[in-house]
């Protein structure tokens, strides 16, 4: 638990913000025209109320980074951190990676501002009995630490799931994502204490992209989701600005997720020029009108 947060006051809350904070087509769009790369964060708090790190997917960074990010928010702020790729897609099990990734979440840690971690898996990582031993293995790895899981491959979701996912105290990452064969639907569970949501967007024609490892066969001209290096991979994957009426078809799932959970994140990963600031802008509005806690 974030422990900075009050349990009374945080009790059901919504919290919503965007996977990553700093991209430089976002000035104009969302930061104020010239705002410094360095001033990001502190004006995304003045927003938003919790953040996820992606940038740990892709390097480890020192944990003066990530101090200098836990002083630019303010008190009560909840941070979010990805895990780093040799985890995720290269199914690394070395204590020494774990370790210094671990060393990495102090600065949020002593500041109260950590709120767990979430393992994303490619779509290549399909429910197999070598893949379920990786994720328990990364569980392992992982003692004690909150931990979020979002699969993007449809086999995972079996009646089985729910179940191996409380027992060993792993949450489940809703998706909203293209309506395509072999991806995830819009199915919410609740396995931890906290519930999650991440909207990629719904971008369809430039899903799959070029990625290695993507489903063959008749799609009738859809392409599947993968992760690539990059959020801005793979033909714009995440250009795509959500209607309001594509919204409010969560709200009944975020309701529902928010009266059982004691705190449900959403993050918005449409992060094409300003997309995913203003679209969980526009969610927050939501919410309000529903008397929904955010």
């Amino acid at each position: 638990m974030n422990a900075g947060s009050d349990p009374v006051s945080d009790a059901h809350r919504i919290l919503v913000g965007t996977s990553g904070y700093s991209f430089a087509d976002w000035v104009g769009p969302f930061y104020p025209p010239g705002t410094r790369s360095g001033d990001f964060l502190s004006f995304y708090s003045g927003h938003f109320e919790a953040v996820e790190v992606n940038s740990t997917y892709y390097r480890i960074p020192h944990p003066r980074v990530l101090e200098q990010m836990e002083r630019k928010t303010p008190p009560g702020f909840h941070f979010v951190v990805k895990l780093n790729q040799a985890m995720t897609h290269q199914a690394s099990h070395d204590p020494a990676l774990y370790r210094d990734f671990l060393a990495v979440l102090e600065p949020l840690k002593r500041a109260g501002k950590y709120d767990g971690l979430l393992a994303q898996f490619p779509w290549g990582f399909k429910r197999t009995d070598a893949n379920r031993r990786h994720l328990e293995a990364v569980r392992g790895l992982l003692p004690g630490e909150p931990l979020f899981v979002e699969f993007r491959h449809d086999s995972w979701l079996t009646l089985q799931l729910e179940p191996s996912l409380r027992a060993h105290r792993i949450g489940y990452c809703a998706v909203d994502e293209p309506r395509l064969q072999g991806l995830l639907p819009p199915v919410t569970m609740l396995t931890t204490e906290d519930g999650y949501v991440r909207f990629h967007g719904r971008n369809a024609r430039n899903w799959w992209g070029g990625d290695r490892g993507a489903p063959t066969g008749d799609l009738s001209g859809a392409s599947l989701l993968g992760e690539t290096s990059g959020s801005r991979a793979s033909g714009d994957r995440y250009d795509y600005d959500y209607s309001e009426a594509e919204l409010k078809e969560w709200l009944g799932k975020i309701a529902g997720l928010a009266q059982q959970a004691r705190r449900t994140y959403l993050f918005f990963n449409n992060c094409h020029a300003g997309q995913a600031a203003r679209n969980a802008k526009l969610m927050q509005e939501l919410l309000r009108q529903q008397n929904l806690r955010a």
